[in-house]
Order: structure tokens, then C-alpha cells, then sequence
């Protein structure tokens, strides 16, 4: 989708669409790249958001999931690296049948809806109010009744289906992401590494960085297209903040509007609490 903002800035996006079809349960999130590591991502933070992983997941024919050099039609093969992610996240995938729109329906009658965001055309200011559209279209979707079942897909997830999804242990999936790391920029403007998050300047949310180790590997490195845009002490802590990104982060949301002045008093006098906020 193409969406512009209030100035008139055009956001040219994807939509990620993940459905559990018993519930009618989504999970949705905008994403500027399609690559097989942001699928990966999307798929992890959808099993979080749903609570656990099922039995089996069905896929369309998409490049990132396909290997369409050794597949014939009617019989695709899955790539190497995402039968490997497959089978570690412990689902069975299964490849939608080509021109057989039923077994993909639920998926592509979500994508009718997503039009519905069109009517947020020139009503947002940049790209984290543009995320932030996206994840409360989607906490309205599970909250309205299904046309399918005649009920709420949160309710009825939530008493019919949660029960019998697997849990992820943790850090079984870890090694798709420690070697060549890819990450996407949170919309808190952070990327996750190793259970801790580092900040970059907001402009990047949504958009998949490169995460690299020094030599030492004392110190991160996050990358966007070739091109360093910030590094950071390795820590525990749970919330690593740039000064810089600090302040940005505050002005694109909580202090927008407000000038730098205020916005430094704000940390000071917080400080302490910043992480809660």
C-alpha cells in the first residue's frame, strides 16, 4: 500500500497478515521490506502476540518461503532456511494450492479490510503515528465481531483456542537471528539483541537493519543499508538509549511539540522512571 501523510509525504508499506482461522484471531504490522529475515521476525512476534505457536501454518507462494527453482507447479519445496525455521518453531507449513483462493481465503478476505486504512490518508504526521494506525486497526479487527463465526475473535480465542497452542522455549530460535542478524526497528525505535534493546533514531522504525559485533564483541553495530547509524556498549539492561534518540523519541511521541529545552528537563527530572516510560 501507498498511504501519504498530512505534508504529503508518501509511506509506501506491506502488511504483514497472520490469522488463527478457528478464533479469526489477527496480527498485523506494517513493514517496509519483504525479506525472508523480516518474515522470520514477523512470525516470531506473532506467535508472542497470540500466544503460542500452532500445529501447522499455511503460506502463499511467496518467494521468502518457496524455492521456485526446484518446485513445479502444484508441488512447491520449501527453501532450505525456512524448513529449518519451520521445524525449530514447530509447526508443520503447507504451501497454499495454486488458483485454489478457499485455501488461502481467510488471509485474502483480511487484505479486502486492510482498505479500509485508506481513509488515514493525510491524516497522519509520519511514520510511527503510520504504525501505530496499522496495531490499533488491528486491536479493532479482533474486538469486532466476525462476519465468519458471528463472534469476537478475542473472546473466542481466548476461551476455545489459546489452550492448544504450543509455547516457544526460549531462545530456540535465536540462531536465525545471531548469525548475519537482521532486525526490525521496533516501533518504540528500538532492535532487539539478545533479550535487550538498543535505540536508534526514530526515521528508521519499521525498517530492517543489519546488527554486527566488533571484534571485541564488546560493542554493537547497527547498519541500514551498508551505513552505520549507531553503535552501543553491549549490556544487560533492558533499555539501552543514544542521548540522541532519547530526544527524538520523545519529540516524535510523548513531547511532541515541545522544545528541546523541555524535553531535556523531562529527562532529568525522569530519568529513573524512563525505562517504565
Amino acid at each position: 500500500m501507498t498511504l501519504y501523510s498530512s505534508d504529503g509525504t508518501p509511506y509506501r508499506f506491506n502488511i504483514f497478515l497472520y490469522v488463527l482461522p478457528y478464533s479469526k484471531l489477527k496480527y498485523m504490522t506494517l513493514i517496509f521490506e519483504r525479506s525472508q529475515d523480516t518474515l522470520f521476525e514477523c512470525l516470531e512476534d506473532a506467535f508472542v502476540h497470540t500466544g503460542g505457536v500452532p500445529t501447522e501454518i499455511w503460506f502463499d507462494n511467496m518467494k521468502q518461503v518457496v524455492d521456485h527453482t526446484k518446485s513445479s507447479f502444484g508441488h512447491p519445496v520449501f527453501n532450505e532456511r525456512f524448513r529449518q525455521f519451520s521445524q525449530d518453531a514447530g509447526y508443520k507449513p503447507i504451501a497454499c494450492r495454486p488458483f485454489r483462493p478457499q485455501t488461502k481465503g481467510v488471509v485474502e478476505a483480511l487484505a479486502r479490510t486492510t482498505e479500509r486504512l485508506r481513509v488515514y490518508n493525510y491524516e497522519f504526521t509520519d511514520g510511527v503515528e503510520l504504525i501505530n494506525l496499522v496495531d490499533d486497526f488491528c486491536e479493532e479487527l479482533n474486538h469486532e465481531v466476525s462476519q465468519a463465526t458471528n463472534e469476537v475473535p478475542l473472546y473466542k480465542w481466548q476461551d476455545e483456542e489459546k489452550e492448544y497452542l504450543h509455547q516457544l522455549p526460549d531462545g530456540l530460535l535465536e540462531p536465525f537471528f545471531e548469525e548475519g542478524i537482521r532486525r526490525v526497528v521496533s516501533k518504540e525505535s528500538m532492535v532487539v539483541f539478545r533479550k535487550c534493546k538498543y535505540s536508534v533514531d526514530p526515521r528508521y522504525i519499521g525498517r530492517t537493519v543489519d546488527v554486527e559485533l566488533t571484534n571485541d564483541e564488546r560493542r554493537i553495530q547497527i547498519k541500514y543499508n551498508g551505513e552505520m547509524i549507531r553503535a552501543h556498549d553491549i549490556t544487560t539492561h533492558q533499555f539501552n538509549y543514544n542521548e540522541h534518540d532519547r530526544m527524538e523519541i520523545l519529540r516524535s511521541d510523548l513531547l511532541k511539540g515541545r522544545s528541546d529545552k523541555d524535553i531535556e528537563a523531562y529527562i532529568t527530572e525522569h530519568l529513573s522512571q524512563y525505562d517504565e516510560v
